[in-house]
């Protein structure tokens, strides 16, 4: 199935929770609107004409101008059998979530794609980003204890954590630059 069929055919079976479709380019997704997201997700993993059964990462965005935040979720169709069909017919396809910054919440998708759970922990982690039904939403990289989000545009670098105090690798007294 062609991007354009695939934009189609969720338009037709969500209507207006697809909220925009980009078929063209080197990377066709669709924005789907958060409530809807988990319906969705399965749809896509479920519908035979689709089949996206390997979500391959979840990106999170800062679009701090708009004052949202935002996942990519990156999916392929991978054949499961015969193996000299791999690469002819994967197929790839991108999910874009947006939501509040200053309340950001997306229902998981753990449950539909394993993979998700810690991709979602490291947006958690580094975003802020709140994945309602979760099965085990924490921290996965910095310590339990660490305030803010190192990857939001407005993060404000630390001066020390605990006693080390924090700098740059140019070496700055003011770790901000």
């Amino acid at each position: 199935m062609t991007p354009e069929e695939t934009c189609e055919l969720l338009r037709t079976q969500f209507g207006e929770a697809i909220v925009s479709t980009e078929a063209t380019g080197c990377r066709p997704f669709v924005r789907v609107a958060g409530g809807s997201w988990p319906e969705v997700a399965a749809f896509l993993r479920d519908d035979s004409r689709l089949s996206f059964n390997m979500l391959r990462c979840i990106s999170a965005l800062d679009l701090l101008a708009d004052d949202q935040l935002a996942c990519v979720y990156d999916l392929m169709h991978v054949p499961l059998e015969p193996l000299t069909e791999l690469i002819t017919r994967t197929r790839e396809f991108a999910v874009r979530v947006v939501t509040d910054r200053n309340e950001p919440t997306i229902p998981s998708v753990a449950h539909v794609w394993p993979a998700a759970d810690w991709h979602e922990r490291e947006a958690f982690d580094m975003m802020g980003i709140q994945f309602t039904d979760h099965p085990d939403l924490r921290r996965i990289l910095c310590p339990e204890d660490w305030e803010d989000y190192p990857l939001r545009k407005d993060y404000a670098f630390p001066m020390g954590y605990h006693g080390i105090p924090g700098t740059t690798e140019y070496e700055l007294p003011n770790p901000r630059h």
